[in-house]
């Protein structure tokens, strides 16, 4: 019978739990993307607080892909000695790490990038800077950023690297019919639309190798009219576990998904925890690659159990992290009370402010 604190084996990838820190965005990096030493002390904390595996920030693998001020890249390799520092600081933790890869798309901050902003489309809203269909070249260009990013991540000591095709960043723009309206080979039916998304798994293994752990989050459903559906993520996990990607975590969701969207805000009962259940269940059914699950996750017992009955492989936690990084060896001491993440999102409010992210209600 699975277990939360056993050891398992992603890839080459051995871990100590099921526990995964889900990633985000801290708001600790320098302007330049480089990472500080706050950020390299929230991960240690988190080493230490019994997470099985940490995935960083979301980590931008071009300027023009920034999403946010103080995000964590990995565009350059002058960015390496600050990373080293990183993943040396967690390992001497006994924890594990891998980088998020990612590019904002779309929805990259021009302000920022002092560039229009790319996608699989022309982007017209009138919250942001329109944005601009990519040329074939640029798609290319941006599929072997991606690629340089994970050798990078390696270089670094990083135990593995994680594809960002959620939430309506880049990746998840082209598989998501809301945002991609191309007639060419990267738009039209998922095969096309999830073509940008293997090119990018193809170019990490070029780059690194079969036994370096590439893992991916994507949306089990964009929760949008014309947006990426349960059966379509289906279709793309298959083709990505036939290309040897080696686990697949679910989120949900983009910025437009308002109402429709079960994530973000509001307290989280224990009947309500789970978000994407029966998305998970219906990977499950018909996919072998191990599965992540995050999304409302707040109980010990309901963690048990997701993994018990075989529903996920591996539990992702974010909020509950921020509120309290030493949940994991909390719960594994035996206190198992529930989290005690009230997720209303003020942990965003410092991050915005320069501060990096952290509970405020902690302080009171």
């Amino acid at each position: 019978m699975p277990k939360l604190f056993e050891k398992t084996i992603i890839n080459s990838l051995e871990l100590k739990n099921r526990f995964v820190r889900s990633a985000t965005w801290e708001g600790m990096a320098h302007a330049d993307g480089s990472c500080s030493r706050k950020l390299i002390d929230l991960m240690v904390a988190l080493a230490r607080g019994g997470v099985g595996l940490i995935i960083s920030g979301h980590s931008y693998v071009l300027p023009q892909g920034q999403a946010s001020p103080r995000q964590l890249g990995v565009y350059s390799d002058s960015l390496l000695p600050k990373l080293i520092e990183l993943t040396a600081a967690v390992h001497a933790a006994g924890g594990k790490i891998a980088m998020q890869l990612a590019h904002a798309g779309c929805h990259a901050d021009a302000a920022l990038t002092g560039q229009q902003p790319l996608g699989p489309s022309d982007f017209i809203n009138e919250m942001e800077p329109a944005g601009r269909q990519m040329s074939t070249a640029e798609i290319e260009q941006t599929v072997e950023a991606f690629g340089r990013g994970a050798a990078r991540a390696r270089k670094a000591g990083f135990d593995g690297v994680q594809i960002h095709a959620a939430h309506g960043y880049l990746l998840s723009q082209f598989l998501s019919p809301y945002y991609n309206k191309r007639t060419d080979a990267y738009g039209g039916g998922i095969a096309n639309r999830s073509r940008i998304v293997l090119d990018v798994l193809k170019s990490i293994r070029e780059r690194t190798d079969d036994r370096f752990t590439v893992m991916i989050k994507m949306n089990s459903e964009d929760f949008l009219e014309e947006g990426l559906t349960v059966s379509e993520m289906l279709q793309v996990a298959k083709r990505l576990q036939q290309a040897g990607i080696d686990a697949v975590e679910l989120s949900g969701g983009t910025r437009y998904s308002g109402r429709f969207n079960p994530i973000r805000t509001g307290k989280i009962r224990t009947e309500n925890e789970v978000f994407y259940k029966e998305a998970a269940r219906a990977y499950k059914e018909s996919l072998s690659a191990p599965l992540l699950l995050v999304g409302g996750i707040r109980s010990y017992e309901v963690a048990h159990s997701l993994v018990k009955t075989g529903l996920t492989d591996y539990v992702s936690l974010c909020r509950p992290l921020i509120r309290e990084p030493g949940l994991i060896k909390r719960w594994q001491s035996g206190a198992t009370e529930k989290s005690m993440c009230r997720s209303d999102n003020l942990c965003f409010r410092p991050a915005r402010e320069g501060k990096g992210i952290y509970c405020i209600r902690k302080e009171k």
